[in-house]
């Protein structure tokens, strides 16, 4: 009896100090695998950077990749340090990968969107862009989803599938935009010396391309007002200041030239007819 005891003890030790052994190897192989994990993301980062026309979106996104295939990896090396065979771990992952594939269609939409998305390259980091009102300043660009901040400093996280099917607007992409700005004068104000006025105001401004030349034209003749309409070109980085600072010179301009700046309003004459007072009075 005493023998059998002395014996199970002895297998169970060894099952444990084995046991023990395997354990402490996974763990290292674990912690070993996710630091050289983070050292091959910053390689593949840098040596991306080096290139001639390295790109930030697809830099971040396949150093991303390099890093997952080599914690998928560790993971292989983690089960087969507990005796499970290498076949068996790509057939379970294999069934797993069909199973999970045919239950997340829509994720897997969007990580097909997202490669769309980073081979096309409609638009990149630093963009700001708008896809049909998901609109912001493109910060990541994921398998999975995509990260914006919006113009008023929010965090947005949309899936890559919702904005891939959108018609995307891209305000950045381009080096120069036209810009167009709508100035009212009354209809006894001299068009020509309203047109010459805000003619040199753009002339004389170093943001304003002289190709393609900028333009004022009579814009349109509405009920208050005669709208001349300032058209020139600028370039994107200019665009924004320059709108809100062209409107404000425009109205000064205008107004130091002696023309008005109308608002809207009606003249109502009444022709003929009783006055009502004194008509309630005739009838009492």
């Amino acid at each position: 009896m005493d023998t059998d005891i002395s014996s199970q003890i002895k297998t169970i030790e060894v099952v444990v100090v084995d046991y023990s052994l395997d354990l402490v190897g996974a763990i290292a192989i674990l912690v070993v695998g996710w630091i050289v994990a983070g050292w091959i993301k910053l390689a593949v980062s840098k040596a991306l950077t080096r290139l001639p026309r390295s790109d930030a979106t697809v830099t971040r996104a396949l150093s991303a990749v390099a890093r997952y295939l080599v914690l998928a990896m560790v993971l292989v090396a983690v089960l087969a340090q507990f005796g499970v065979q290498t076949a068996s771990i790509l057939a379970v992952l294999g069934t797993m990968g069909l199973a999970v594939g045919l239950a997340l269609q829509g994720t897997l939409s969007n990580v097909a969107a997202g490669f769309m998305l980073l081979i096309l390259r409609p638009f990149r980091i630093g963009d700001y862009i708008d896809a049909e009102g998901v609109a912001g300043t493109v910060e990541e660009i994921g398998l999975f989803s995509t990260e914006f901040v919006t113009f008023d400093g929010l965090y947005l996280v949309v899936p890559n599938n919702q904005i891939w099917t959108k018609a995307i607007t891209n305000y950045s992409r381009l080096p120069t935009r036209r810009l167009d700005v709508g100035v009212g004068i009354a209809y006894s104000d001299d068009i020509d010396k309203a047109l010459s006025v805000l003619m040199d105001l753009m002339t004389g401004d170093e943001r304003v391309l002289e190709d393609p030349e900028p333009k004022v034209m009579v814009a349109e003749l509405a009920d208050s007002s005669v709208t001349l309409n300032l058209r020139c070109w600028t370039t994107t980085d200019d665009y924004w200041d320059f709108r809100f600072e062209l409107k404000k010179l425009a109205k000064e301009r205008v107004e130091a030239a002696g023309c008005t700046i109308p608002f809207p309003q009606r003249d109502v004459h009444v022709i003929g007819g009783p006055v009502i007072g004194g008509a309630a009075s005739a009838a009492a």
